[in-house]
């Protein structure tokens, strides 16, 4: 159990982090932290530069974290965050990945609930330091604050689309 707790942190965990690598630098197919800026503008989000750079940062932070098996239901509850903002971005376009959909936002979100209701295993500094056990009520809120605060952001932060009004004389394409 220990060594299947280890794999699925250290995957899930590089992969979250690396997502906020990309998002700040030009490392791992990223384009910089204008190219990040202008992603999430792009998407409708306002703040641009502080918006990549927490995203970012929130990201690296929570994947490292999950990766360490360190504060587990902390770590696990950013990145329950920031990967909803990412499938409410995405929702639109369905499921799918394939499609560009949100599946894979949706499964590190899962992993990441596993995460905080499992723990980390005993190969982690969650044990190293003695946190061998998180009371259940900690992971049952982990689970509904980490949706619930990429929700809010995406409330808070996304912009309505413009809407495309047409001068009163012109007519509907046909």
């Amino acid at each position: 159990m220990n060594a299947g707790l280890l794999l699925l942190r250290l995957a899930v965990g590089l992969l979250i982090a690396g997502h906020g690598v990309q998002k700040v630098s030009f490392h791992l197919g990223g384009h910089g932290l204008a190219g990040g800026t202008e992603e999430f503008r792009h998407d409708g989000f306002r703040g641009g530069r502080l918006t990549a750079l927490v995203a970012g940062g929130g990201q690296i932070g929570a994947g490292l974290f999950l990766t360490a098996g360190l504060l587990t239901p902390l770590a696990a509850m950013a990145a329950m965050g920031v990967m909803t903002v990412a499938a409410t971005v995405k929702w639109s376009k369905g499921l799918w990945v394939q499609n560009d959909g949100y599946e894979y936002p949706l499964v590190l979100v899962v992993v990441s609930a596993a995460l905080a209701l499992t723990g980390p295993g005993r190969w982690s500094l969650d044990h190293t330091l003695g946190i061998t056990s998180w009371p259940v009520w900690i992971a049952v809120a982990v689970i509904v604050i980490g949706p619930l605060s990429g929700l809010l952001t995406r409330v808070v932060l996304h912009q309505p689309s413009p809407t495309v009004e047409r001068a009163p004389h012109a007519r509907p394409a046909d």
